[in-house]
């Protein structure tokens, strides 16, 4: 036997205490590298090379503020809310990744999902507050002012501000929702980040996360096709969304309008084109075309100077105002009523972001910390929610836009925010005859990438079926349920497919590779030995209260041997056989003699006399494990055959010892582990 280390027990409680007076101290030095911590750029920053990153930082940060403006305006449909606050967020979000996020590449903002996930809260509160949930009202015209916004819609709400109660409309109550959605998720992602509780992204696996977005994507594309077709039906709410807003869409299909349904045709077929020449061409381009922007121009060109919304009833975005509005905090009652929503919307743009991240920090040969990530992207949501902004979260879509036009650093960020702050102080109102479908079409178009993940689902078959089965179940729950409920559906569902393959892991009888000291599996590989008279039976899975059961019938089956009942006709035979002497009959009730009998009571199918369990893929024994083996050993025993434990991991070991599975002084222990197949098999051949 190998000796073990001995290890120095820890005392935890001086360790954590240590570490709570370390933290607890206050030094100059400690205050410097603190601040310099939580606000990264205080690091690189006065290390930028200029000559060297300035100009990729300024080409990259203009091309997405570019793809920016389109893309915040168009997202507002799926929030619910109006264009102006799809501006806002994008703003704030650029600015304050700059100052907290530690990934130079990552472009943080306004996300598909993530605007799908507040819209579909937004409209569940305006719901229940009583507002139409029709969108599809005139424009208003004049200046654009917030405060004008309970004339499109007769229902007001009450709401307590600065001690204050105000009448709030419609869009004053959607972005109230929405902020303090935002709030209640940043400030759980600042939580998980103070808790160090990152870890939870790790039970969001990669069919969780392409399931989620899938689904998403349709629910995304569904709740567009009104646009698309110019249809008046209401926004559905709650669970089957996508299913009820199909139906409502071919029951109004006779009230489509032409004018939306022409334009929606071409704005997708250019987009579609520039896109897949893009694709095909990127390696000539220096940079993306800015095609959203093309469209969206002449598009608002066209609509202004055809006057579509007037004669042909083109809805169109309306006014959008210029400037900020004062920031206000979000409502603490409202907090209270969203709480729960704002989990999963924290969970998901946390991981998104530190997915994105982490992908493109390894592919730049740089780290970053996902613990600072989670505290960036938790004030990028908690900063703006003052100032009418609503959830972030990283974007693929825009980050590989950023690398492939030259970004060194998060100062592109800042770039791309200027461009933003240019529409907003001057720009917005030329957008004001912007139709509603063309925004439309920049969303399902963008959609692309997640839509294509069903070609992908042969491949993802063939390499392994159980995550195919995740994403599809994820996929499915996300679309025809609701978002939410899709994630969480997914997450379990992924956690019991784990469990499952605990529970019927596969095992298997070991033969011998010819002229060597190495077994396998002898259902897999040919031209294998069996080693007489022993039985090698390997588990290929932690032994555990849930598979104890699978472990003793597999083990049973392969051996071809019960050893409870064959104990159990042992003895049955044994007792007639008494009863059969004592009456002074010299035959048994088989009809056979004394000594016949003997052999009779040694079954034919015990063609081993010792066997040998491979725990090298047994990673760790709970009480049940232990006592199973316990079991097995003693079972067998009775049966006078030995049981071998071989290539038994150190936890395993130490649980085995702590069980007393070798006994209170460890002395037979020499005889019943070993450190390889070989090593048993010798030993039990020289077993008498």
């Amino acid at each position: 036997l190998m000796e073990r280390k001995t290890h120095v027990k820890i005392n935890r409680k001086e360790v954590m205490l240590a570490k709570l007076r370390k933290s607890c101290s206050c030094t100059p030095q400690k205050l410097k590298h603190f601040l310099m911590d939580f606000f990264p750029v205080l690091r690189w920053l006065p290390k930028y090379r200029i000559k060297e990153y300035i100009w990729g930082d300024v080409m990259s940060g203009l091309v997405i503020g570019i793809i920016l403006v389109p893309q915040a305006i168009a997202y507002s449909l799926l929030a619910g809310l109006k264009p102006i606050y799809s501006l806002y967020t994008s703003f704030f979000a650029n600015i304050i990744y700059f100052l907290m996020g530690t990934s130079r590449h990552v472009s943080v903002g306004i996300f598909s999902l993530i605007s799908l996930m507040v819209g579909q809260v937004v409209d569940r509160e305006l719901l229940l507050a009583g507002f139409d949930l029709n969108d599809d009202v005139p424009p208003a015209s004049g200046d654009g002012s917030l405060q004008n916004d309970n004339l499109s819609n007769t229902t007001a709400f009450n709401l307590t501000i600065m001690g204050i109660n105000a009448e709030c409309g419609k869009e004053c109550y959607a972005i109230g929702i929405a902020t303090a959605l935002t709030f209640m998720a940043g400030v759980y992602q600042v939580l998980m980040g103070i808790f160090r509780l990152g870890f939870v992204s790790m039970y969001l696996s990669e069919s969780v996360l392409d399931g989620f977005a899938t689904g998403a994507s349709l629910t995304i594309l569904t709740a567009q096709v009104k646009y698309l077709i110019g249809i008046k039906i209401p926004r559905s709410q709650g669970h089957g969304m996508l299913v009820i807003t199909w139906i409502n869409i071919f029951r109004n299909i006779s009230q489509a309008n032409l004018c939306d349904v022409i334009t929606s045709a071409i704005c997708i077929m250019v987009l579609v084109t520039a896109k897949e020449l893009g694709d095909r061409y990127k390696h000539k381009l220096k940079f993306p075309l800015p095609t959203e922007l093309v469209v969206i121009v002449v598009a608002t060109l066209v609509s202004h100077y055809g006057k579509l919304n007037e004669v042909y009833a083109s809805s169109v975005s309306g006014a959008i105002p210029t400037g900020f509005i004062p920031p206000k905090a979000p409502e603490f009652n409202l907090m209270l009523r969203v709480a729960l929503d704002a989990l999963p919307l924290a969970i998901v743009s946390f991981v998104f972001t530190v997915s994105l991240s982490e992908m493109f920090a390894k592919k730049y040969a740089y780290t970053i910390r996902a613990n600072q990530e989670m505290f960036a992207v938790g004030f990028c949501n908690i900063i703006p929610s003052f100032f009418h902004s609503f959830a972030t979260s990283a974007a693929l879509a825009k980050t590989l836009v950023k690398t492939s036009t030259g970004c060194q650093t998060q100062i592109s960020g800042v770039i791309s925010a200027m461009v933003v702050l240019m529409v907003l102080l001057f720009l917005a109102p030329l957008f004001y005859s912007l139709q509603k479908c063309v925004l439309a079409c920049i969303i399902i178009v963008s959609l692309r990438g997640a839509l294509r993940k069903f070609r992908d689902v042969p491949a993802r078959y063939h390499v392994n079926k159980g995550d195919t089965l995740v994403w599809v179940v994820t996929m499915s729950a996300s679309a025809l349920v609701s978002t939410e409920i899709g994630l969480l559906v997914g997450i379990v569902f992924s956690m019991l497919c784990i469990v499952v393959r605990t529970q019927r892991p596969r095992t298997a009888l070991l033969g011998q590779i010819k002229d060597t000291s190495f077994y396998e599996d002898d259902l897999e590989y040919e031209n294998l030995s069996t080693v007489p008279r022993v039985k090698i039976f390997r588990f290929e899975a932690p032994l555990y209260y849930a598979n104890r059961n699978y472990f003793l019938k597999s083990l049973y089956r392969l051996t071809n041997l019960d050893p409870n009942l064959e104990a159990a006709r042992r003895k049955k035979y044994k007792k007639k056989e008494k009863q059969h002497l004592k009456k002074g009959n010299h035959r048994t009730a088989n009809g056979l003699g004394i000594g016949e009998t003997t052999l009779e009571l040694v079954p034919k199918q015990i063609d081993f006399q010792a066997l040998v369990v491979d725990c090298s893929s047994i990673s760790f024994l709970d009480t049940t494990g232990v006592n199973t083996l316990k079991e097995i050993l003693k079972d067998y025993k009775n049966l006078n055959i030995s049981v071998l434990l071989a290539c038994c991991n150190p936890s395993v070991i130490d649980s085995l010892k702590r069980g007393g599975y070798f006994g209170k002084d460890f002395g037979c222990m020499q005889e019943m582990l070993f450190y390889s197949i070989h090593n048993a098999v010798l030993f039990a051949k020289d077993q008498k």
